[in-house]
């Protein structure tokens, strides 16, 4: 793992660092805010995944977190969305699929299957380069995320509910395998048969019986996707059938942009802290 940068901000430490990923075939960039209480000992992790079109640099400029995590006492992770690099096949017109838009999943079909195993990565291999190298108590995790990184926050804990205390969610894209801006990229991705789609879609994970014991979503009503491609209220109608709690909130008149996330984002690690406490 190398160093590219670190910083002191709230007391702790913003790092951006890069590893060669045996995952994804290719380096893959990744920020780690390690706060105060950390010099005393390991403390939570939050995962935060970001949208398309995005690297973990844009939560690190625009998310403004450090202050409540610092204030928390929680590290914060942001990997990258997609490989990316030469020989990382792409379709850089494409701003729905290819680098930026990894959707968290492994892919089965070639040539996407070499290097797209975005699942893998942030599940297994991330965790355990972040467990190695950082004083993160790996039994107190908690996953969030926007839009493509809501939909991987909410599949990673759906498939995974003994790991993370706490999944949380801005504007995600609750159904991928029917939304007209997702789903090209998964058949691209896991090949023309829906059913094997399911595994990443966080409503036919609820229906095939997987659970969390919790949600918390907040969703812009000015959003220009709410429509085509995020649908929250597919979610609701799944949690409601399955009995599991969905803090769902409408925010109105705001967007999908860094400036909706910026402005909940103390409420979602505080919502996170809560859960991950000791």
């Amino acid at each position: 793992m190398d160093t590219i940068s670190q910083a002191l901000s709230h007391g702790g430490v913003q790092g951006v660092y890069r590893h060669d990923a045996a995952s994804t075939r290719c380096p893959m960039t990744f920020a780690v805010f390690v706060p105060p209480q950390a010099r005393s000992g390991p403390v939570p992790v939050l995962w935060y995944l970001s949208g398309l079109t995005c690297t973990h640099a844009n939560v690190m400029d625009k998310g403004e977190y450090r202050r409540v995590a610092a204030e928390r006492g929680v590290i914060l992770v942001a990997p990258d969305t997609s490989p990316r690099g030469p020989g990382v096949p792409d379709e850089p017109d494409n701003w729905q699929f290819g680098c930026g838009a990894g959707f968290y999943v492994d892919a089965t079909q070639a040539p996407y299957d070499r290097n797209y195993r975005m699942w893998s990565y942030v599940v297994d291999e991330l965790p355990a380069l972040v467990a190695a190298n950082f004083p993160a108590d790996m039994a107190r995790q908690g996953v969030f995320g926007h839009s493509m990184g809501g939909h991987g926050a909410l599949t990673v804990a759906l498939r995974n509910p003994g790991r993370f205390r706490s999944c949380s969610a801005f504007a995600p894209i609750v159904q991928p395998s029917t939304a007209g801006w997702s789903r090209p990229a998964f058949e691209k991705y896991l090949g023309a048969d829906p059913a094997g789609w399911r595994r990443y879609d966080a409503t036919a994970l609820i229906e095939d019986g997987h659970r969390f014991p919790e949600f918390l979503v907040d969703q812009g009503s000015a959003d220009g996707f709410l429509q085509d491609g995020l649908r929250p209220w597919l979610l609701e109608e799944a949690c409601r059938k399955a009995g599991i709690p969905l803090a769902l909130t409408m925010r109105e008149g705001y967007d999908h942009s860094y400036y909706f996330i910026s402005t909940f984002m103390e409420a979602h690690i505080a919502w996170a802290a809560e859960r991950l406490a000791a």
